[in-house]
């Protein structure tokens, strides 16, 4: 079953073009977009399971410099 997850990623001063850069590198990132308010990038993640959302952003998202802090939202429907 395909899993749609939305990650909300908090990055260091100066690094969110950067760090928008790289999102769009990793397979199953679909959309990257760099937003005001507490969250500097949303990142919308297209995969065939849970379980791959998860290694998306703890394998890879977690290891870009310049990310501090992420928040997974997972589509409900």
């Amino acid at each position: 079953m395909e899993t749609k997850a939305y990650i909300l990623i908090e990055t260091s001063v100066g690094k969110t073009l950067e760090v928008c850069s790289r999102l769009t590198e990793l397979d199953g990132v679909e959309i990257v977009d760099p937003v005001t308010g507490p969250y500097d990038i949303i990142a919308i993640i297209n995969t065939e399971s849970l379980s791959s959302v998860g290694d998306i952003v703890t394998t890879h998202i977690h290891k870009i410099p310049g990310v501090v802090r992420t928040v997974t939202c997972l589509q409900l429907s």
